[in-house]
Order: structure tokens, then C-alpha cells, then sequence
């Protein structure tokens, strides 16, 4: 007979780390959007960088004949087979004139998230700093505060094209200093989730110059490199003189490749840093199955005429939805690269409120821009990764009233 009397669910309380985490913004446009969904209602949505188009059939047919053989049924390196990192290598000198060490500046990821939420782990001690933009994405501040780390943020305003103001970093990092707080990681993101800024080589000189004075470490976020518009092709932080030496690069086969659901991205750049983010993933996960892997080199060696072809959807998607939200009254430029529209509110107009009220309204789910930090309060983010005869759709019904 068991006398241990039951433990209430009460005690079971979450650690500080979850506690600490901001409140879950998007609880309540879910439970609408679920609200809506049982009144039979059919939502549009433009909500999630999720792309809606399906994978190329030639890097199916890989996966499919890999997954056959035996031996790709074990567990893969940690780093990731050398041919998918020789294909990554191949690729960056081939896109970028970047010449990469595929032994030891390339290393294979579970999506480029992984190793996002996972470098702070390698070189982040507790009671030490990151550099977080604000509005950015939500993981580069959370994996700080997970590694016991704490994130500065940083504002991108539309005054600045949604570039850091590098007198800000500077007294971000001078204050840190002072209060004997070591800064050790910049986090970046061009082109940009959610504003879809873009940034040059010269701006990148800057960085590798902040980065050298100050012996942080660059972690720049590049997974939508591919996804630009007009011909004007995104350039890597990489290739900036010096920047191996302070840095590297994530990069993701998810948005290229209409590959989210296959978890399998790389970090190129410098061996120690690489080094250190491959002996957290020794620890705690494991490698990209291989087959994945070997469907990846099809879609590296093979990228062309598919990113052609993409390119020229979204940006036939763009423009149908750009001048839809100008005419409903919102301010946004024509985005250069990524999958997404960054629109501002009129004046006085919440993110929350306006999303929230488009659901029940107009039937159009969005992204709040308050999501992505406080500097985001007053915007909103639309994917592009709904058809172009939907978001025709969307066209109309922003005009029509209530």
C-alpha cells in the first residue's frame, strides 16, 4: 500500500528562467483566432513566417533515396557530415566570395534556431551581457536569459532605416563596463525579422570595427539572404575584411528552401566560436539526420533556377499587398528582401488592438509589432506566405467597411 500521500500540482512551479520570460503576448489573439475558427470563419493568414509552398521536388527525391540506405539510420555527427559542409562552403564562396574551412568553419545546425538559442551557453557567463536589438527576434534575448546572461537592448527606429545606432552600442557597452558587466555578443539580423530592413558592407565595416575595439563576438543572424527583390542581392556579414575574426554567420535551408519543417540550417565563421557552440550541441542534442543532410547538398549545389523562381512569387506577392495596406491607411515602405511587411499604425493605434480587430473584423490574422520588443509597440508585421489570389483578397476586403 502506498502511504506517500500525492503531491498537489501546485508544487510543481515553474524555475525563475521561465518566470522571468515576458508575458505570453499572442494567448489572446489565439484564443480569438480559435473563436473565430468555430464560427466556421475562414482567416487569412498572414501572421507566420511560414512559407506556404512546398518543398522542390528534387530535394524530396534526395531525401527519399538517402532515407534508404542503412547507413544513414545512426546517429549523425554532431557537426554535420563533411559533405554537407563542403556544399556549404562551395556555396558561400559561390554567393558570397567567401572562402570557408569546411573542417572547422562550418558546422551543420538543427535549423538555424538551434544554435541561435545555444551560443550564449558557449560564451556566456552568468551576470554577463548580450546586445539584443529591439523590435528582433524574441530567441536572442530569451537564449541570453537562459545562459544566465543579460540582454541590452538596443532600439532599430525607423529614423535610422532599422539600423543600431553605433553611439548607442557604444554607451551600452561603456555602462556595462562601469558596472564591471562583460558585454560579450552582438546579435544582428540582415535583412531584417520583423522590420525587413536591409544593411550594406559599409554598414557591416562598422560592425567588424565595434566588434575588434571592443572584443565582443558577432552573431549575425542571415536566414533571409536569399529572399530579396529587384535584383538587389543581400551580401553576408562575412565578407567584410576581418570579420572571420569576430565572428559568424547563421544561415538556415528553412525560408531558401521552403524547408522549415526539415530543422536543418549551418553557422559559418570563426573555428573558436564555431568550436564552442559545437561542444554545447555535444552535450545536450544531437546532429542533423544525415539524409537531411544529403538532400541539403542537392539544394545548395542546385539553387538555381528554384531562388530565381521564389523570388519573383513573393515579389509578385509584395506588390499586391504593399499598396492593399497604403490604401488602408497604414505607412510602410516595399520591402527589399525577406517574406515579410513591416506597416506603422496610425498615430495613437495599438499593435495588440489592431490585430485583435482585423481577426474579427476583417477576418486577416497579422503580427502585433509589440511581439518582437517594446520599440515594436505601434506597428505591424504581414508575411508574405499566403497566395497571390489571397492576399487579392485581403486587397478588397481591407477596403471594404465593417
Amino acid at each position: 500500500m502506498n502511504t506517500h500521500a500525492s503531491t498537489p500540482a501546485s508544487v510543481f512551479e515553474l524555475t525563475d528562467r521561465l518566470k522571468q520570460l515576458p508575458p505570453y503576448l499572442y494567448a489572446r489573439i489565439d484564443r480569438i483566432k480559435q473563436e473565430e475558427i468555430k464560427k466556421g470563419r475562414k482567416l487569412i493568414a498572414l501572421g507566420i513566417g511560414d512559407p506556404d509552398l512546398p518543398t522542390p521536388n528534387f530535394i524530396i527525391e534526395k531525401l527519399a533515396e538517402a532515407s534508404k540506405h542503412p547507413s544513414n539510420h545512426q546517429y549523425p555527427p554532431y557537426e554535420g557530415i563533411l559533405e554537407f559542409r563542403r556544399a556549404v562552403a562551395r556555396w558561400y564562396l559561390k554567393r558570397f566570395g567567401v572562402t570557408l574551412d569546411p573542417e572547422k568553419e562550418v558546422l551543420a545546425l538543427i535549423g538555424s534556431k538551434e544554435g541561435i538559442a545555444h551560443i550564449p551557453l558557449a560564451f556566456v557567463n552568468p551576470g554577463e551581457a548580450t546586445l539584443v536589438p529591439d523590435p528582433g527576434y524574441p530567441v536572442y534575448g530569451t537564449a541570453t536569459s537562459f545562459a544566465g546572461g543579460i540582454p541590452l537592448y538596443f532600439q532599430l527606429r525607423e529614423s535610422n532605416h532599422y539600423l543600431p545606432d553605433f553611439s548607442e552600442l557604444e554607451a551600452q557597452v561603456d555602462k556595462s563596463h562601469r558596472q564591471n558587466q562583460r558585454v560579450r555578443l552582438l546579435f544582428l539580423n540582415y535583412p531584417n525579422n520583423p522590420t525587413a530592413a536591409t544593411a550594406s558592407l559599409e554598414f557591416f565595416k562598422k560592425v567588424v570595427a565595434f566588434a575588434h575595439k571592443h572584443g565582443i563576438i558577432v552573431c549575425h543572424d542571415n536566414a533571409y539572404s536569399e529572399l530579396f527583390f529587384d535584383g538587389k542581392k543581400q551580401p553576408s556579414f562575412l565578407e567584410v575584411p576581418g570579420a572571420k575574426e569576430v565572428g559568424c554567420e547563421f544561415h538556415s535551408l528553412s525560408k531558401t528552401f521552403n524547408m522549415t519543417g526539415w530543422r536543418i540550417g549551418f553557422a559559418v565563421g570563426n573555428a573558436q566560436v564555431l568550436e564552442g557552440l559545437r561542444q554545447v550541441k555535444t552535450n545536450i542534442d544531437s546532429g542533423v539526420f544525415n539524409a537531411c543532410q544529403e538532400a541539403g547538398i542537392a539544394a545548395l549545389d542546385h539553387s538555381e533556377p528554384f531562388c530565381s523562381e521564389l523570388r519573383l512569387i513573393y515579389q509578385k506577392r509584395r506588390d499586391i499587398l504593399v499598396p492593399a495596406l497604403l490604401e488602408a491607411g497604414l505607412s510602410c515602405e516595399k520591402p527589399e528582401a525577406t517574406f515579410y511587411v513591416w506597416a506603422k499604425l496610425p498615430q495613437g493605434v495599438k499593435s495588440e488592438d489592431y490585430v485583435l480587430d482585423l481577426i474579427q473584423k476583417k477576418g486577416i490574422v497579422a503580427t502585433p509589432g509589440n511581439g518582437f520588443g517594446p520599440a515594436g509597440e505601434g506597428y505591424v508585421r504581414f508575411t508574405l506566405c499566403s497566395d497571390a489570389s489571397l492576399l487579392k483578397q485581403v486587397a478588397q476586403v481591407l477596403k471594404s467597411p465593417v
